[in-house]
């Protein structure tokens, strides 16, 4: 019997998977958690950071690098001889500098923040963002229409615009400015590539047109100019191929054997439509956890006002796929959790043997949808899709003196729901139809409350797929297929993909409510991020007296 092991790389830890290759059951599967979890005000030093910074130590990859893979070896039995493949996934944007050694900057300058990882939800290079969108669209560059007339300050060249204008003599060092997901790649195998889906979705790539000219570049700072060539090193390949052979002295120190091939590496939500064996257009899978990715694959090119992109071969070969995403999910559950539940709610749900999200769904469930007059902008983490812009900040409408954190914990639920229809909405009036929703990721499993209330916003049933660990599972498929044991991605999702669902149907008296509470988001969602700038304006105050 033969495996393959899928490593998921996500915003606050990383899992593995030991899969069998003849039908993709998992038979192991482990997490480990970031040492360092999430940088926002200081480095492990004490350097504090700016606003809007969100940084990552690369050290904490290789620990879980190493944890999960000796994990899933001794949980399952399996001998390491018999692993045959290894797939990687990962969050994206997610880029760190390499010095002339192809070693992370921050192994050798832990005080400088700008040699750390930039993890996607780094919203500091608006700034970059912006100026990148402004002379693109003077001078009618032709990329700017592939990511719906918008360039996100979550991406890599703003990240790396960035450095150059705050910090140029660390600049000067960056010998390769990369994705996290294309370095454990390069850890793992020795062979430096950046593979296509995160290259043409995050950083301004295409296979018809290439990278933007270095005239455009040059026209952002003149130090920009060759960028590409100084920075942005490595051979772009497909997702899905054989990168090369695991390297001996990290063989031997991950516990398995020296024949192991490493596949080119995938974007986390873009390789979900893998392991989900989601094939045919028209079905949008969102991935749902701190933040969302929202992808639908199709035969035709089709430009959608403020989608994330689209990369011919960047989700499933040989078709295109569109991404769009909301910045702010799971995170501002999370948050709300964190800063605004009292101890009678923790002691309650403790007393019921319950996680606090399960109390407030409860509590929540009980009322019904516009009751406690609630609404909310879901941009905690600024807004991806369809207004990009990652200066905009959340809101809450409706507050009384009755308003309690169950009511608040559904209106950021709500909120997140009405984000996705404006989603679904903008394609479909743009030429691509959403015939079935699906949903995957850990939120999606885990919470019926959740899942039930987008069926009823949306009007149509929300399919969610089983598998527990979706992406590592499609990771594990790709490493399945680097080690040749199918002759592509498609002969190994019709073996080892999951179709299982549970389906959520829509309560149709609650979405004639919630047609109308959509009304208002609309109208808000308008007003807050095309009209009126006061959530920028108050940012700026806040960060001129920070």
């Amino acid at each position: 019997m033969k495996y393959s092991i899928g490593i998921d790389f996500g915003s606050l830890s990383g899992r593995a998977v030991l899969t069998r290759v003849s039908d993709g059951v998992i038979v192991a599967s482990a997490v480990s958690k970031y040492k360092h979890g999430v940088m926002s005000e200081f480095l492990p030093s004490g350097v504090r950071l700016e606003q809007d910074w969100a940084l990552q130590d690369p050290h904490d990859y290789l620990e879980v690098l190493c944890e999960t893979i000796h994990s899933v070896i001794n949980e399952s039995g399996v001998s390491s001889s018999d692993v045959v493949g290894i797939g990687i996934d990962f969050t994206s944007c997610t880029v760190l500098p390499l010095g002339k050694d192809l070693k992370p900057l921050s192994f050798s300058e832990p005080d400088n923040p700008h040699a750390y990882v930039k993890l996607w939800k780094h919203h500091a290079a608006q700034e970059e963002a912006d100026l990148i969108n402004d002379i693109a669209e003077k001078r009618g560059e032709s990329f700017l229409s592939r990511y719906g007339g918008k360039i996100s300050s979550e991406w890599l060249f703003p990240k790396l615009l960035q450095i150059l204008r705050e910090d140029e003599p660390t600049y000067a060092r960056i010998s390769c400015f990369i994705e996290a997901c294309d370095w454990i790649v390069y850890v793992l195998s020795g062979r430096l590539t950046r593979n296509e889906a995160a290259t043409g979705y995050k950083a301004i790539w295409s296979k018809k047109e290439g990278f933007p000219s270095d005239d455009f570049l040059g026209a952002l700072d003149e130090r920009f100019r060759h960028v590409v060539e100084e920075k942005i090193t490595g051979e772009i390949v497909p997702i899905g191929i054989r990168v090369g052979k695991i390297l001996p002295e990290i063989a031997e120190w991950l516990g398995l054997n020296k024949d192991v091939e490493i596949s080119s590496g995938h974007l986390d939500a873009a390789c979900s439509l893998i392991g989900a064996g989601i094939k045919e257009s028209g079905n949008m899978l969102a991935v749902v956890g701190t933040s969302t990715c929202h992808m639908i694959i199709g035969t035709d090119e089709r430009k959608v006002p403020g989608m994330c992109g689209y990369v011919y071969g960047g989700m499933n070969p040989d078709v295109y796929g569109y991404e769009a995403g909301q910045s702010c999910v799971g995170d501002h559950f999370q948050w709300l959790v964190e800063n605004c539940i009292t101890e009678e709610y923790v002691n309650e749900a403790s007393k019921a043997g319950m996680s606090i999200f399960s109390l407030l769904a409860e509590k929540a469930s009980k009322k019904k949808p516009g009751a406690s007059g609630l609404i909310a902008l879901d941009w905690w983490n600024g807004n991806r899709s369809i207004l990009v812009d990652g200066s905009l900040t959340g809101l809450l409408l409706g507050c009384t003196l009755q308003t309690k954190a169950e009511d608040i914990y559904r209106a950021l639920v709500e909120a997140t729901a009405f984000g996705t229809r404006i989603i679904i909405d903008t394609f479909n009036d743009n030429g691509i139809p959403v015939n079935v929703f699906s949903c995957s990721g850990g939120i999606a499993r885990k919470d019926a409350f959740v899942m039930q209330i987008y069926a009823d916003v949306l009007g149509i049933d929300v399919h969610v797929v089983e598998s527990k660990e979706n992406a590592a599972l499609s990771a594990s498929i790709l490493g399945a297929v680097a080690a040749g044991i199918y002759k592509n991605v498609y002969a190994a999702m019709d073996s080892m993909s999951n179709r299982q669902r549970k389906i959520f149907h829509p309560n149709q008296a609650n979405h004639i409510i919630y047609n109308e509470i959509y009304e208002e988001y609309k109208e808000l969602y308008d007003y807050f991020g095309r009209k009126n700038h006061v959530m920028k304006k108050l940012k700026y105050i806040s960060e001129k007296n920070r």
